[in-house]
């Protein structure tokens, strides 16, 4: 929650943190940007350090870490300085997130785990939908700083619970005492930021620019020679265990299309609301109020329905939510009413929490013993370059911002949101990968004779199951 809170607060604070620090729209960008770089770069690699050493060890320091650096910002005297300790956020970020997901894997078996992801879902949901609330309201009362400095106590008590938990022990760590190599966590950390940083500049600088390509190529060369370094690796950061896992690949490719679509569609739909329909932006913020209200109440439902249903059906059922949300938004128009509007983000929440719920319980559910953490820092990985890909995918088919007329955004939109929506439909080819429901049958043969009562299967397969 605390990750989420900080991302959607900030969005509010960087005007009054332009003007109080006399910086550039370049600047206030950065202060995104070097988070973004930071925490996505290090997700993987968080993770695997957590498996060796101990996710409770990582939500601490990750969480103590995360509330200095936030009072680091709120005295900040330039924003050279917020930019460098937002950097420093994102790496404390990297190490929060992976291991509150390996912390379910650890605590709940997997046939249990769709209840406690759903409930992490709402969280995130709930917290992402008060950020822009409560920013508002302390910035216009506190200034930007103050934005910054409830995330200090909130980290202080989650450094509390990390010392009272008592968490089982990992039933993978048969590998602590081998020397994890920097060099296949280095290159996936250049990978990953060459490619952030440059779908992060597409908005300004556009697809064909030497800039982009340049960061695209770079990222896919960089990649290459991890994929070459892995295979060769008797220690790799991803472990064949995991790279081989067809329910943690298809989770997080459906993961990735999903997000494009999902975020991409948010995107576009907000500069329409504000520069077509001339909105502010907390009106444009209540518009879009029903997506994290079906996200909060549709979570637990999606836990249900996973655990009824399977991975595969919910999985499908879900990404056809999404694709059929930010269709219906494509159609769309200055003449729909916010009733009609709502209904689409209501479509929009209860499709994305749904695939939200499956892929988490089914990529960490399916993590080899003591691989929790590698697997959750992959799967945040998707979550958090698949928005990056679906802005950069709407930032090149909108116009610039300003001095258009809302009949030529309307186009534009309609067009931008068709193509997330191919892009949120090449999520159901992962999610068709995905394992259908374990239907119970009769007990094995010659437990019948001793009377056994059969064991319930769990609803994943994981490896250690097979």
């Amino acid at each position: 929650m605390i990750v989420a809170l900080d991302g959607s607060v900030l969005f509010v604070a960087q005007p009054r943190l332009q003007r109080d620090l006399s910086a550039t729209l370049a600047q206030v960008q950065w202060t995104s940007t070097a988070y973004l770089l930071a925490v996505a770069s290090l997700l993987v690699l968080a993770g695997r350090l957590g498996d060796r050493y101990g996710h409770t060890r990582l939500l601490l320091i990750g969480s103590l870490g995360f509330g200095a650096a936030s009072a680091g910002i709120a005295v900040a005297p330039t924003v050279g300085w917020v930019i460098a300790l937002r950097a420093a956020q994102g790496v404390c970020g990297a190490l929060l997130q992976p291991a509150t997901l390996a912390l379910l894997r650890q605590v709940y078996p997997p046939d249990r785990l769709g209840l406690p992801v759903a409930l992490r879902t709402s969280a995130i949901g709930a917290a992402a939908a008060a950020g822009p609330l409560l920013g508002g309201f302390l910035v216009e009362e506190f200034g930007w700083r103050s934005v910054f400095v409830i995330n200090v106590p909130a980290a202080l008590v989650i450094g509390l619970l990390c010392l009272a938990a008592r968490v089982p022990a990992a039933g993978g760590e048969r590998d602590a005492g081998r020397r994890l190599e920097a060099g296949g966590a280095l290159l996936l950390a250049a990978a990953l930021a060459l490619l952030v940083n440059a779908l992060a500049g597409v908005e300004l600088h556009g697809w064909a620019d030497r800039r982009t390509v340049a960061g695209l190529l770079g990222s896919a060369a960089v990649a290459a020679v991890l994929v070459r370094h892995e295979r060769r690796s008797r220690n790799p950061l991803v472990p064949a265990a995991v790279a081989r896992s067809v329910p943690v690949t298809a989770s997080m490719a459906m993961l990735l299309f999903t997000a494009s679509g999902m975020f991409g569609a948010l995107f576009t739909s907000t500069y329409f609301l504000q520069y077509a329909l001339g909105l502010d932006p907390l009106d444009s913020v209540l518009r879009s109020l029903p997506l994290t209200a079906m996200m909060i109440v549709g979570a637990p439902l999606a836990g249900r329905l996973l655990r009824v249903l399977g991975a595969r059906t919910t999985a499908l059922g879900g990404s056809l939510l999404v694709v059929l949300g930010i269709g219906w938004l494509a159609a769309t128009d200055s003449g729909t009413g916010p009733v009609a509007m709502g209904a689409t983000f209501a479509l929009l929440g209860a499709g994305y929490a749904t695939v939200m719920v499956t892929a988490t319980g089914t990529v960490v559910g399916d993590a080899p013993p003591g691989y929790a953490g590698v697997v959750g820092g992959l799967k945040q990985t998707a979550v958090n370059i698949g928005p990056v890909l679906g802005i950069a995918v709407a930032a090149g088919l909108l116009p610039a911002a300003g001095g258009v007329q809302a009949e030529q955004w309307e186009g534009a939109m309609g067009t931008a949101l068709l193509v997330l929506a191919a892009t949120a439909a090449l999520a159901l080819v992962p999610a068709a990968l995905l394992p259908g429901a374990r239907r119970r049958t009769g007990p094995p043969p010659g437990d019948a004779s001793r009377g056994r009562p059969e064991r319930a299967a769990p609803y994943l397969t994981s490896p250690s199951e097979v």
